[in-house]
């Protein structure tokens, strides 16, 4: 059942009316992180109030213009835009309340042009969202980039502007490159960029060139290199320079969910299962980048920088996601998308501990953690609760992840695709246990002078603990999520 609705937009302009309010009230410092929160807030209540709807069956749409015939920009609200719009406003408020004690704790410049582009980065990402259509969703994948690169240059010193250019010269000639082509072509061959109804099906008429799907089908795989894929990978650690509540949001939400949330609505909406599994596209993609699960967790275990660490973390992370999806069995599936929200409220919990280690004491290698348990108890049991999710063990939400995708892959049949989840697990101990053993049971550098560290601001602790509970009761409760995810799949 489709119900025309205009929540999809409303919800789509707050982060915008926001962003607006923010600039008019850059004097005023107070009022402009209140629009900020408000606006966040106002967005999270819209998709909420849209859950009834989509978990009774119903899809909410509304169409903004028509271009061409069976061509428009238009949005649509089902389940699998919930399990990522939820997700992403929920965390902008979250990370509104966090970046205050941030910001202000280090005394940044430009923080009105830092919250606008905020503001205007959940615009793009629940574009993506709610996008009705590939089309729409290029249109928002693009936004995206675009307003994104202030924040990863916000310092304006050289190592910003760099990381900058890297940035944004990776993510749109990618996508200009490969995923517009595709695209393109794809309408010409359909007539029509509009997502399907279902997984199964796809958009994609019998009979046409098996070699050319499959080209069309790696373009796009490729061409979203925000899903941080190898070896498309590389802007990824770069945009660290950022302040780290912009690593939070482009690791968490906003930047790389976009990507494998736009490689995964393509997967399953443009050509569907029944075209995977029919041209053996599926499996090859699972092991393709499970290349990438592997080799940047072991790259990961070499950086001694936390947020060096954490990013390939993330590049590593992302992958299950993808390779959930092209198993194209309904339990690796719903591993798959569930991940979206398991791994945001955890990977963002880590960002978020290792901007208040910064704050507290300065430090930023994990060879420098050594004994700041102790000092920094609440920061850094969230961190260990997040890394628990990060390996896959319960009870936190890595847990559910993990368990779908060993299902996923029993039901594929593929005993390989189980050798690297149980590997990757392995490999995320390696790099996540130590850093909290150092922090509780480390000895402290001889004359560092233990009353001067303390718990950073309470802007920043409370969002980091709340982050870090929710992952536990993901975990323990995954029902909420798992009825979108599961909605996915029939």
């Amino acid at each position: 059942m489709v119900i025309e609705s205009a929540k999809p937009l409303i919800a789509l302009l707050a982060p915008v009316a926001g962003a607006l309010l923010v600039m008019l009230s850059r004097k005023t410092p107070n009022l402009r992180e209140t629009w900020s929160f408000l606006a966040s807030a106002f967005m999270f209540g819209v998709i909420v109030s849209m859950v009834p709807n989509v978990l009774g069956g119903a899809t909410l749409h509304y169409t903004l213009f028509n271009l061409l015939p069976h061509l428009s920009i238009s949005l649509r609200a089902d389940a699998f835009s919930m399990v990522f719009a939820l997700v992403a406003s929920f965390l902008w408020m979250v990370a509104v309340f966090y970046s205050m004690g941030y910001m202000r704790g280090l005394a940044e410049h430009a923080q009105t042009r830092f919250n606008a582009a905020f503001a205007l980065a959940l615009f793009g990402a629940i574009g993506v969202a709610f996008a009705d259509n590939f089309l729409t969703l290029y249109l928002f994948y693009e936004v995206v980039s675009v307003v994104t690169y202030p924040l990863v240059a916000h310092h304006q010193d050289t190592e910003g502007y760099e990381s900058g250019k890297k940035y944004i010269l990776y993510l749109t000639t990618t996508a200009k490159g490969l995923v517009l082509p595709a695209m393109i072509l794809i309408y010409v061959l359909t007539g029509s960029l509009d997502f399907a109804n279902n997984v199964s099906t796809g958009i994609l008429p019998a009979g046409l060139n098996h070699t050319l799907v499959t080209v069309l089908y790696i373009f796009c795989l490729l061409g979203f290199a925000k899903n941080g894929i190898m070896p498309l990978h590389h802007w990824l650690p770069s945009a660290m320079v950022a302040p780290t509540p912009v690593s939070a949001l482009l690791h968490a939400v906003a930047v790389v969910k976009v990507g494998v949330f736009s490689t995964t609505r393509v997967m399953l909406y443009v050509f569907g299962v029944n075209t995977m599994d029919a041209l053996n596209l599926g499996i090859p993609t699972a092991y393709f980048v499970s290349f990438t699960v592997i080799v940047a967790s072991v790259i990961a275990l070499s950086k001694d920088n936390l947020k060096a660490r954490l990013a390939y973390s993330t590049i590593s992370q992302l992958s299950y996601i993808i390779l959930g999806v092209a198993l194209l069995t309904p339990s690796g599936i719903q591993g798959g998308l569930v991940h979206i929200a398991n791994h945001a409220f955890s990977k963002i919990t880590l960002f978020f501990c290792a901007g208040a280690i910064y704050v507290a004491c300065r430090k930023k290698d994990i060879s420098e953690m050594s004994g700041l348990g102790r000092s920094m108890p609440f920061t850094f049991a969230a961190f260990a609760i997040a890394s628990l999710s990060m390996i896959g063990a319960p009870p936190v939400a890595g847990f559910v992840t993990k368990w779908y995708l060993l299902l996923g892959a029993l039901q594929a049949h593929q005993i390989g695709i189980i050798v690297v989840l149980l590997g990757s697990t392995l490999l995320n101990v390696a790099y996540f246990a130590p850093v909290t053993f150092k922090a509780f049971f480390g000895k402290r550098p001889a004359g560092e002078d233990a009353a001067g560290i303390h718990e950073a601001p309470l802007a920043m602790v409370i969002p980091l603990m709340l982050t870090a509970l929710i992952s536990v009761l993901l975990g323990i409760y995954p029902d909420f999520i798992m009825q979108f995810v599961k909605a996915v799949t029939g």
